[in-house]
């Protein structure tokens, strides 16, 4: 690994990851770049720090989503502990690992965590503001080799997004 160049091994070879956090119209709304072995679930909490969405008329930005909608991979419960002590109700289907430990337990395997599969549909949108970046060539595939231009070109391709 090449510090500060986000390229890491992984299956694909050298590559890197990019973490979105969108919106309800598959916008992003926070983005960090990884190394390509990174673990998605350990880039939630300073990627929950970088959200900041202005009030319109004024006043602090919202940086706290009401809801977010995530994958198994954030079904830990050190995750929903970070998304609960937030305010943040988190929608994720419970892990299969998980819900055989908790069953192994007992009465002292706690209650499962409350699962919305209709709220659970939404995530789809996460989906479609990837496939969206991915439009982009030169992300899809990463021409460029510093990782300091990579996030710069990451940042262009959510500014047109927006627009």
């Amino acid at each position: 690994m090449i510090p500060g160049e986000w390229l890491g091994a992984s299956r694909g070879g050298r590559t890197s990851k990019i973490h979105v956090l969108s919106d309800g119209k598959a916008r992003p709304l926070a983005v960090l770049v990884s190394e390509g072995q990174a673990s998605d679930a350990t880039y939630l909490e300073p990627l929950l720090d970088t959200v900041r969405v202005p009030r319109v008329g004024g006043g602090r930005p919202r940086k706290r989503p009401p809801i977010l909608r995530v994958d198994k991979a954030y079904g830990a419960r050190k995750y929903r502990r970070l998304l609960r002590r937030r305010g943040i109700r988190c929608v994720c289907p419970e892990r299969e690992d998980a819900r055989q430990a908790r069953l192994r337990r007992g009465s002292k395997g706690g209650r499962p965590p409350t699962f919305d599969r209709v709220l659970y549909e939404g995530r789809q949108v996460v989906e479609r503001c990837i496939n969206r970046l991915k439009d982009f060539r030169a992300l899809a595939t990463r021409y460029d080799k510093r990782g300091r231009h990579f996030l710069s070109a990451v940042h262009v391709a959510c500014i047109l997004l927006w627009l």
